[in-house]
């Protein structure tokens, strides 16, 4: 999270960019978002400098090993004249990184060709980049700057609420990836990935958790095959192939897919899929692919995206998606269907209801996470509910962070279900069997099924409460007297 001193410094820059004639916020966002990736480029290489100089190796660059190579590297340009940065960046800098990978087939290069340097003047320039080194340099180090700053400068967007472009927060996401427990032959699909933060989030998980024992066959399949995401906006697919190669994932299969539509045919491909659908909005019916109205005859995109994920999803395949609390009770043949689908023909683990502050200051609607198995077989037996209040930050506008947090309980009862089977209706997880559920009308909504204790209050008998009142008056009527006599005098 941006908060406090980031966010004054982050308006700072904004601030400069706005004045220099860049005006509109999404133009502002890919502007920076180019100039972090050309200082993080920098930095890899700084990094296996320093391997070399441990190792001994002589170890591939990024930059060309030439005068005018070594000087397209943010360390170097940095504190030069305004217009000798403007012209290296704009002239030699940019149109590197459009090519950086050689393979006009690549991810990164497919939309980076129609990206654009579009920072007006030397000066403002400079200052972008003396304000953005400060930032890297005393204060934001150890973050996800790329989609933490992209998050912050989407809440500046009017239409963010309405468009669904805003960021998973990191906490949620690395919760939902440690709930699937991703493994180095999987391969994982975000069909709405926006700025990618799932795939990193998972692509982070298996480094800490496999990194010692991967074969050079599977790290082959990390920086390829093993990364999919979809989105329909050119913008987000720009993002997300930057924000993924920063994490090693030179090749992700990232393309421009109306991912619900019928030019998306993938079906029973991928081990795992996490996502953040959006929420709002509904599809034009032509373009809906007729495999998913048959699963829920509908317009609504939250509906389809969940119908899609069991398609896409390999027999076995997991899921953990974020849904509005309406699929969970929402009362529509379309919405009924759905949740029957997944308790009747699949494997549904868990419902894990979120407070409504989760997305603030983005958006306030109330949300669960949806843990399911793909099995074209059945095999709900029962469902297990957790009720999140507290996810380790305020459920407020500033969202600080606080001391409650759920999301440790959440992990360790989720991957240890067999000591939750006696759990009461009363406490904060449990299990629901299936046939309760089904005779609920397949509701999801932990309400139903939370059994609320209720605080037995001994009250005095009424006679003695009167007794008491009227003691009370008497003793008014007294002061009253007491004080008109203080008055009279």
């Amino acid at each position: 999270m941006i908060t406090g001193e980031i966010r004054n410094k982050v308006d700072k820059i904004w601030t400069d960019m706005w004045a220099g004639g860049v005006t509109n916020p999404l133009t502002v966002i890919e502007q920076l978002t180019y100039l972090m990736f050309i200082r993080s480029l920098d930095e890899k290489e700084l990094e296996t400098e320093r391997v070399e100089a441990i190792t001994g190796e002589s170890l591939p660059k990024i930059f060309p090993q030439t005068e005018e190579g070594q000087l397209m590297r943010w360390s170097k340009f940095k504190t030069r004249d305004a217009r000798d940065i403007f012209h290296i960046v704009g002239e030699k800098v940019f149109p590197f990184i459009k090519n950086l990978n050689g393979s006009s087939q690549s991810a990164f290069n497919r939309y980076m060709q129609d990206a654009t340097f579009l920072i007006p003047t030397p000066q403002v320039l400079q200052r972008v980049i003396t304000g953005l080194d400060e930032l890297y340099e005393h204060d934001i180090k150890d973050l996800d700057m790329q989609g933490d700053l992209y998050e912050y400068m989407l809440s500046k967007l009017s239409t963010a609420g309405q468009n669904g472009q805003f960021r998973t927060p990191k906490h949620i996401r690395d919760m939902m990836v440690r709930l699937l427990d991703p493994k180095p032959d999987d391969r994982i699909c975000d069909p709405a990935c926006g700025t990618a933060g799932f795939l990193v989030s998972a692509a982070e998980y298996i480094r800490e958790k496999y990194e010692a024992e991967m074969t050079g066959e599977q790290w082959e399949h990390f920086a390829s095959t093993m990364f999919t995401g979809f989105d329909t906006d050119r913008t987000m697919l720009r993002l997300s192939a930057m924000n993924l190669m920063l994490h090693s994932i030179t090749e992700p299969d990232i393309r421009y897919v109306d991912s619900v539509s019928k030019q998306n045919e993938i079906s029973s491909q991928y081990d795992v899929i996490l996502a953040n659908p959006p929420f709002t909005g509904t599809i034009d019916a032509e373009s809906i692919h007729d495999n998913l109205k048959a699963v829920c005859n509908t317009k609504k995109t939250e509906l389809l995206f969940v119908a899609l994920f069991l398609r896409m999803l390999r027999r076995g395949g997991r899921c953990a998606c974020i849904v509005p609390d309406g699929v969970l009770f929402g009362s529509t043949n379309a919405h009924k269907e759905l949740r029957k689908e997944l308790v009747e023909n699949h494997q549904l683990q868990a419902v894990i209801s979120m407070p409504s502050g989760v997305f603030k200051p983005y958006a306030g609607v109330s949300t669960a996470v949806l843990v399911f198995t793909k099995t074209d077989a059945g095999g709900t037996d029962k469902v297990w509910f957790y009720d999140m209040k507290a996810d380790g930050f305020s459920l407020d506008d500033k969202r600080q962070l606080v001391e409650d947090n759920d999301i440790p309980d959440i992990l360790a009862r989720f991957h240890n279900f067999e000591a939750e089977k006696d759990r009461k209706r009363t406490e904060q997880s449990f299990f629901v069997d299936k046939a309760e559920i089904v005779k609920k009308d397949y509701d999801l909504s932990i309400n139903r099924y939370k059994e609320i204790v209720y605080e037995k209050l001994e009250y005095d008998p009424p006679s003695v409460i009167l007794d008491r009142i009227d003691k009370l008056n008497r003793e008014i009527t007294a002061k009253m007297e007491e004080l008109r006599g203080l008055i009279g005098g």
